[in-house]
């Protein structure tokens, strides 16, 4: 998915999982993430920031401390060579010596679409909300964006440890009793590439950019009556979690996201006491002791702070998934019910449906001359209409139909409007096949599916004189199929632990209206001039926020559940098929989804409120499931903070971990028998009324079969644990053959669901 944001932002804006890179200075110098064994200290010193102070002084005397670190990590962050961070790996304490990493962020009607409004009376009061906080970690908060009123809320919680720190264009007075805390990490990024150059951003937590706006505001801002972008999705705004309260911690900056800054907010976050922590960016594809999220996530989730991260844009490719540690809540993307048409009028009678929010002058009613792209460049890649490369002869006065691809959706819009032309159509290739994403584009412009795409330039080649208009329809909702998968949504299988099924749930995540900074117009580019108070953009970071703020409510309503039992609770009772039993449909395959796609289903927040059952898990679950990964003990204590030992009399086993979903890799070879035999161990705890659970097993393969033991789980008391084992036989297939379904216990009353993804590679 192009970044809506480009000029702007370097990063993708709506590219959410993370891509990291190893970072390096032109000095030879880089930032190294320096794990220490905190047990270690020498009895000599009685503060372990001066133990790292001197152990780094022993190896670079001009070395400094960027972070030391608490409570993500036991350790701190500096700039090292590589020959001193050798020498630094080998002394006393040090459990390891990483390279920093930069990541890179993936870039309403939603509350009805939810059911939040029609279910507002089965959340809980206000006021136990009100003492929720969500933690974001983005790119800093408009704080006078209306979504931010803190009108009819009490005093700040008294557990609050939070700071709003001032900075360039912010201070303590931009903070109030609904954004309670902003605070800003720079020190890693400065490190790498220089001082802020705060004419063009704040140093501080104030946003420039727009995505942490949108994103603390989707999760938890407040109620805002007539809000809309240029008149498009009018009406009521409101976070998830309208009550709870926002503490905003900027991470991203112009050139990035880098792991020293995030592991800093991490640990801030721990010690300021939230509840719930949103990032919509996310760790890459690396081991898990590697990874900066996945390790200060785990901090987090042992502090009972549900962590919630995007999924990642990477999406229709299977492998693309951020964010797999099974402490982490991963959240693909899906579509909601309402849709931004914009026609294309065709000289030969044929009108073609898009999407744009476009809102400027009207095209004269008449039809304009129409060209493609690649007919009016000289360049190689004329048809992307990237900068410079059209000719203004060819184009001035005429519709110019632009493919989707490389530079970003309203950039390429930017470029016909430079070289004269008077609108544009934006046709999809094959990447992206037939999603449509609505974008707020500078010139009167329409986006097209790849079969429309088709359509359109089969005239365009035929017609010797061909012209078009485009006609813009404005909101229309009751959109049918929906949700569905978002093709920009990452998918799995999960490439770092494919025992563990990712992502975990979808949650809306196109064309999602949001506050928005005052820095900058819509599109993120610097040639747009306008300034808006709400946008509408698409990605998983958009999706992310909504379960981080559908948990808030869940955690006001249930504060004893620990993490795993509120992400547990949110996907067993996700919803698979629409209303007429039809599954939900991948945009991108036009099939049904399949877990893969959007794990245990769509998100319903009145279902998961009540859940019967839940899957739960502590330290001790996730400290065995690293112990079935084989992992050192070096390892487990840079995740973990511990020392920690696996038992060498003990069988640790990754399908023993007390997830709600199923996923099981095979093997086209595994067993002589042509047959391999896996078992699931599960156990359920009861968080409703007593009763008898009984199982039920949906698998459509003849290849596979599935036997539960016991068949009935009876439960008589609140927090009864019951276990069961579930038993795969399955048949060897050919590699990339792929089976799905689902298992079910019910009482009559609860369903609790529990998806199958079965694969042989």
């Amino acid at each position: 998915m192009e970044n809506k944001m480009l000029v702007k932002f370097l990063m993708s804006l709506l590219v959410l999982g993370f891509c990291h890179v190893a970072v390096s200075s032109p000095e030879k110098k880089r930032t190294y993430i320096v794990h220490m064994a905190k047990s270690q200290m020498p009895a000599s010193f009685d503060d372990h920031t001066r133990w790292y102070d001197s152990s780094l002084k022993s190896v670079s005397d001009s070395a400094e401390l960027l972070y030391t670190y608490t409570n993500a990590i036991h350790g701190f962050s500096t700039r090292l060579t590589p020959e001193e961070a050798e020498l630094l790996g080998n002394l006393p304490g040090i459990v390891s010596v990483l390279p920093e990493l930069k990541y890179e962020l993936h870039t309403t009607r939603t509350p009805e679409f939810l059911g939040l409004e029609k279910s507002a009376d089965l959340f809980p009061e206000s006021d136990s909300v009100s003492e929720v906080i969500v933690g974001v970690l983005d790119t800093g908060v408009w704080p006078e964006s209306k979504s931010f009123d803190h009108t009819g809320l009490g005093p700040v919680p008294s557990n609050w440890r939070g700071e709003c720190e001032f900075g360039t264009n912010f201070s303590s007075s931009n903070c109030n009793r609904k954004l309670i805390g902003a605070r800003y990490f720079s020190r890693g990024y400065e490190a790498v590439l220089g001082p802020i150059d705060e004419s063009t951003e704040s140093k501080s937590p104030r946003d420039d950019d727009g995505h942490g706006t949108h994103t603390a505001s989707t999760a938890a801002g407040s109620a805002v009556s007539g809000a809309s972008l240029f008149g498009y999705a009018s009406g009521k705004a409101r976070g998830m979690a309208t009550r709870a309260r926002v503490a905003v911690y900027k991470v991203c900056w112009i050139g990035g996201c880098f792991s020293s800054d995030i592991l800093a907010a991490i640990d801030k976050a721990i010690g300021d006491n939230v509840n719930v922590l949103s990032m919509s960016l996310g760790g890459g594809t690396s081991d898990y002791y590697r990874d900066s999220v996945a390790i200060g996530a785990f901090a987090a989730a042992e502090k009972g702070i549900l962590v919630s991260c995007s999924a990642g844009n990477a999406g229709p490719s299977p492998y693309s998934l951020s964010n797999v540690a099974p402490w982490i809540t991963t959240v693909g993307a899906g579509t909601l019910d309402r849709d931004f048409p914009a026609y294309v009028s065709l000289g030969n009678g044929l009108n073609i449906s898009g999407v744009s929010l476009y809102r400027g002058d009207a095209f004269p009613n008449k039809m304009l001359p129409f060209v493609y792209a690649g007919n009016a460049s000289n360049a190689t890649n004329g048809n992307l209409c990237m900068i410079d490369t059209l000719i203004p002869e060819k184009v001035s006065g005429k519709i110019v139909l632009c493919d989707r691809g490389v530079s970003a959706r309203v950039q390429k819009g930017a470029v016909v409007k430079a070289a004269g032309g008077a609108g544009m159509v934006l046709a999809n290739t094959a990447a992206n096949g037939e999603e449509l994403v609505a974008d707020a584009h500078l010139l009167p412009a329409t986006a097209v599916g790849q079969k429309s795409g088709d359509v359109i330039k089969s005239y365009l080649f035929s017609d010797p004189n061909p012209t078009a208009t485009i006609l813009f329809e404005g909101t229309k909702v009751g959109i049918e199929p929906s949700p569905v998968v978002a093709a920009f949504s990452s998918r799995g299988p999960n490439s770092i632990t494919p025992e563990i099924l990712k992502p975990d749930v979808i949650a809306p995540g196109v064309n999602i209206i949001a506050g928005w900074s005052g820095s900058l117009g819509p599109t993120g580019l610097s040639t747009d001039m306008r300034r808006v108070g709400f946008n509408i953009i698409s990605g998983t970071s958009m999706s992310c926020p909504h379960v981080s703020g559908l948990a808030a409510l869940l955690k006001a309503a249930h504060p004893q559940w620990s993490p795993a039992a509120l992400r547990s609770a949110l996907m067993t009772t996700a919803y698979t098929q629409y209303k007429n039993g039809q599954s939900i449909q991948d945009v991108a395959s036009g099939r049904p989804s399949t877990p893969f796609d959007h794990g245990a289903g769509h998100v319903d927040p009145a279902a998961a409120l009540n859940p019967g059952l839940v899957y739960d898990l502590d330290v001790a679950d996730y400290l065995g499931f690293l112990c079935a990964l084989n992992y050192t003990s070096a390892q487990i204590n840079m995740v973990a903070r511990r020392n920690f030992t696996c038992d060498p009399a003990k069988k640790y086993s990754l399908t023993d971990l007390n997830y709600p979903s199923f996923s099981v890799p095979l093997q086209t070879a595994q067993s002589d028998s042509g047959s391999t035999v896996l078992k699931y161990s599960r156990t359920l705890t009861n968080v409703g009324s007593p009763g008898t659970y009984k199982v039920s097993v949906n698998l459509k393969s003849e290849a596979v079969k599935v036997s539960v033991e016991p068949k009935s789980l009876s439960f008589s008391e609140l927090n009864e644990k019951k276990s069961y084992t579930v038993t795969f036989t399955a048949n060897l297939m050919p590699s990339n053959t792929v089976s799905f379904g689902h298992i079910e216990w019910s009482e009559g009353t609860h369903v609790v669901r529990s998806p199958i993804a079965i694969s042989w590679t």
